[in-house]
């Protein structure tokens, strides 16, 4: 299949626009400018009054936990997971996490996002069932709670998840392990997963330092924070995506540097959870990649990375009194080429001959676009998710001109909703 998007004004990976088109033969971007000779194109594409961009790039969330959008808001963390989410979460049956998926993909893809990486479960195989209906590309793993009476079993999970999906749909699903947090897993049940992941080459995936109030109560049972305590077990022997790192020291920085650790930050989820503001300029300045990810739509409450981006533009300035903290085009990449680093994916992220071709194409046409004198800024600071027209992941056309092409959309809001009336009535 070979697409052609004709005289879009496209974001090159220097931050520049220029007016161009973007030539896709079947998985890859062939050419960004002129269209190579003898080039066929089966589609075309329109690119007028398009902004063409990397697709988004989620790098942390609990896809199916859209069905707990709006269930339980305004409080703090440790009460809205122990009182209200597990409860509800200890009810799901498969059918469930499918549909949840399948609404969040829904939600994601109209948004303009084309890769999540998603930690929850059990049920894992029906997300991946979902990422290979919907084109989108996944990064799965399977939720591990080792203080749980059946933590050996969800290791036992995450291997077969691994074994039976790794480089499923076409290469578009990677699997990592995904032990929850330090407080969830003690140390010796996190060298259990560290060997279980090193064993068959698997990245990790765990929430680090979201709150105080779990840095506490580490410090209290083992002496040392979080990171020093983890560091201990292996587990960042392996390639590690850490969401939130809210509250770190200059150790905890040390070692994240060491051992490469890409970090997932969630500005909404901490903003709306009131868990603080995770440092990301000093993060930048270390050389750490930071990406960033929307956390579940029960603690956002959306799937919007655009929101994300334009929330990490302007938190850390009005944070650090500092305009320059987080530039528009740094926000962008955070989205995009940070977020595909940060989950371990090659030639994606960037609109350049030879990458995958995720391709998010945003309407310019609104009078929130004029005039026109920085594409990218009217993009992080003006533009908004009902912009999005147009999305290719892979090569394909997920949606085009607002109309989904792979999923139905119709259906899916009405078995999430019928779930989500099941679970929590």
């Amino acid at each position: 299949m070979k697409t052609l998007i004709k005289d879009a004004a496209v974001v090159r990976p220097d931050g520049t626009t220029a007016q161009a088109s973007i030539a896709v033969d079947g998985t890859r971007i062939a050419a960004v400018g002129a269209v190579p000779e003898g080039f066929a194109a089966d589609e075309i594409i329109d690119g007028k009054d398009m902004l063409a961009v990397p697709g988004f790039v989620n790098a942390h969330t609990h896809a199916s936990m859209t069905l707990l959008r709006s269930y339980a808001d305004d409080m703090e963390l440790m009460e809205w997971l122990n009182n209200h989410i597990w409860p509800v979460e200890a009810k799901m049956v498969s059918d469930d996490i499918y549909w949840g998926a399948a609404l969040a993909a829904v939600e994601m893809i109209k948004s303009g996002t084309t890769t999540f990486a998603d930690m929850y479960g059990p049920f894992m195989e029906r997300v991946a069932d979902v990422v290979a209906q919907s084109g989108m590309r996944g990064v799965l793993s399977r939720g591990i709670i080792g203080v749980a009476p059946d933590g050996e079993k969800k290791i036992e999970e995450n291997v077969t998840l691994y074994k039976d999906y790794h480089g499923a749909a076409d290469g578009r699903i990677t699997v990592m392990f995904g032990p929850h947090a330090p407080y969830t897993c003690p140390p010796d049940f996190l060298k259990k997963v560290a060997r279980a992941a090193q064993q068959l080459g698997a990245e990790v995936h765990i929430h680090m330092n979201e709150t105080r109030a779990e840095i506490a109560q580490i410090e209290k049972q083992y002496g040392k924070r979080p990171f020093a305590y983890v560091e201990e077990t292996g587990l960042f022997e392996s390639g590690t995506l850490a969401a939130h790192c809210v509250h770190l020291d200059d150790e905890e920085i040390a070692i994240m540097k060491k051992h490469h650790i890409r970090v997932a930050h969630n500005p909404g989820s901490n903003m709306k959870l009131a868990s603080g503001t995770a440092p990301v300029p000093r993060l930048r300045e270390e050389g750490i990649c930071v990406a960033l990810g929307t956390d579940g739509a029960s603690s956002n409450n959306n799937l919007d990375m655009l929101q994300e981006i334009q929330l990490a533009a302007l938190l850390h300035k009005v944070t650090s009194y500092d305009p320059l903290a987080v530039p528009a085009l740094e926000a962008l990449k955070m989205g995009t080429e940070y977020g595909a680093e940060a989950v371990g994916l090659k030639d994606v992220g960037r609109l350049e001959a030879g990458a995958k071709a995720d391709i998010t194409l945003v309407s310019m046409k609104g009078a929130a676009w004029c005039p026109r004198h920085n594409e990218v800024s009217l993009l992080v600071y003006s533009g908004s998710a009902a912009d999005v027209d147009t999305v290719l992941c892979d090569g394909k056309i997920l949606m085009r001109h607002r109309a989904l092409q792979t999923l139905d959309e119709e259906k899916i809001l009405f078995e999430a909703s019928r779930c989500a009336a099941r679970l929590t009535r």
